[in-house]
């Protein structure tokens, strides 16, 4: 085979510029489902505080799902603009294996999280994700998820002082312990 021809195996309807010319099959009910559940997000959104101000409750998410919404609708455009390719699997182009891998993932965090809390199961999720999609090995993998897991930590529990399942690891004497290092021994 030539390097100019399409491959059967691949989706022939991708250019090199690595933009779809053709709808893959089920993109259009995705897409129109993307943007109804981003409309009624945008909706509920509104619902915590309308519009008062931008440092009102609900400005970030509404200015989240407002992104959202409008980008589905972008999509929605397109798709239904774009012909319908030749062939394909569903499974393939919209529920990829590691979207189902993800998915899996995300229900064993949710089910781990009350009883490890949030450290270690946030460690074991980055661990796993960042290995799957990463490629890497496992040093570089343990480090890059150890240190934005810290970096994570920091930020929303001591720097915002979120509340976050303790579970297994005793946060609340480590918070105190750098408190007093920190504070001069101050309660």
């Amino acid at each position: 085979m030539k390097d100019n021809e399409p491959d059967s195996c691949t989706d022939s309807a991708v250019p090199a510029n690595g933009i779809n010319s053709a709808r893959k099959p089920g993109e259009l009910v995705f897409t129109a489902f993307l943007c109804i559940a981003s409309v009624y997000l945008l909706w509920e959104a509104y619902g915590i505080a309308g519009f008062e101000a931008l440092s009102s409750p609900g400005a970030v998410p509404m200015a989240t799902t407002a992104a959202m919404a409008i980008s589905s609708v972008i999509l929605l455009v397109r798709a239904i603009r774009l012909p319908r390719a030749r062939a394909g699997v569903i499974a393939e182009s919209v529920v990829p294996g590691v979207f189902v891998v993800f998915v899996l993932l995300l229900l064993a965090f949710s089910v781990l999280l009350k009883p490890l809390g949030f450290v270690p199961t946030a460690a074991l999720f980055l661990v796993v994700a960042i290995k799957i999609l990463g490629r890497r090995s496992w040093g570089f993998t343990i480090v890059v998820s150890l240190a934005s897991l810290l970096v994570i930590w920091l930020v929303f529990r001591v720097g915002f002082t979120v509340l976050m399942p303790p579970g297994i690891v005793p946060e609340a004497e480590f918070i105190q312990f750098l408190r007093n290092v920190f504070g001069g021994g101050r309660s």
